[in-house]
């Protein structure tokens, strides 16, 4: 009774975390929704006069939001990738690795790990073990501490989409990054023309006036640190590396090498989008 009076409190504060986790992907949420509403409504149909203009707006707008809001969900919605089973210590083994020293533990590692394509070491040169999870990481697989889990060529845990940006679901990430960012320059620039006359009011004094003005300044506040984001993405692509790997050079058996994972810039591209090309610009998981 008592265990599980003093174990509540660590469930309660662990159910608040979770809650909390989703702030982030609700404001996003909401700022969208209000972006969708003033442009399609405020802008389309209550500002513009031309309706031939109104309609290729909206065609182009839904193409970029679809796809934005598409890419945005894949990439919350797809669980990260952890190690399979064949990474884990058998029972004896594992059982025997408790028991033992520092030392003794290295050794009981590197006998599990010879069968297994694992070629990165830690700094020390010692077999990489996550002890919370008690597997043997695979190369570029790392702990996350809020998913408590380890994740499969893990980038980043983004709050934004509240969840861990990886294996699984890096294409969906960059390609949220890329349509995001071209949903809020086609907004920024077709907008631009309005907020010019409600600035210098050649229009008249409504209540679209605020949604036109705020919705530029939104959308180029956004695109300008988009911008930056992606463009640091299509450079890690281009490198095959990850955000971890780019800040620390993953360790080999014959020391730390950035540029151990690259393959060439072609194949570096295709280690993210798959070897298809038609389903490149697409959020849906290809090889």
């Amino acid at each position: 009774m008592i265990f599980g009076l003093k174990m509540a409190p660590h469930h309660v504060l662990k159910c608040c975390q979770r809650s909390l986790a989703w702030i982030p992907v609700i404001f996003i949420n909401l700022v969208v929704g209000w972006s969708y509403y003033a442009y399609v409504v405020e802008l389309c149909i209550f500002t513009i006069p031309n309706n031939a203009e109104k309609i290729s707006y909206l065609v182009v707008f839904h193409l970029f939001f679809i796809m934005f809001i598409w890419s945005y969900w894949k990439t919350i919605c797809s669980r990260p990738a952890s190690p399979s089973k064949e990474f884990c210590l058998a029972k004896v083994e594992k059982e025997q690795y408790e028991k033992e020293e520092p030392d003794a533990q290295q050794d009981i590692l590197k006998k599990a790990a010879v069968g297994l394509p694992v070629y990165t070491r830690t700094g020390t040169g010692a077999v990489r073990y996550c002890d919370r999870c008690q597997v043997i990481k695979p190369d570029r697989c790392h702990h996350c501490s809020t998913c408590d889990m380890c994740v499969l060529k893990m980038d980043h845990h983004c709050p934004w989409v509240n969840n861990c940006v990886g294996f699984s679901n890096y294409k969906f990430f960059v390609l949220f990054l890329a349509y995001s960012m071209l949903y809020c320059v086609f907004i920024a620039a077709t907008v631009l023309q309005y907020f010019i006359k409600f600035w210098t009011n050649q229009l008249p004094d409504t209540h679209a006036k605020f949604h036109v003005l705020f919705l530029f300044f939104v959308a180029a506040m956004f695109f300008i640190s988009i911008l930056s984001l992606f463009s640091y993405h299509l450079w890690l692509v281009g490198k095959n590396r990850t955000t971890i790997e780019a800040f620390r050079a993953p360790v080999f058996r014959n020391g730390p090498d950035k540029n151990g994972f690259s393959l060439g810039f072609s194949r570096n591209v295709v280690e993210v989008f798959g070897d298809q090309k038609k389903y490149w610009m697409f959020p849906i998981y290809t090889r």
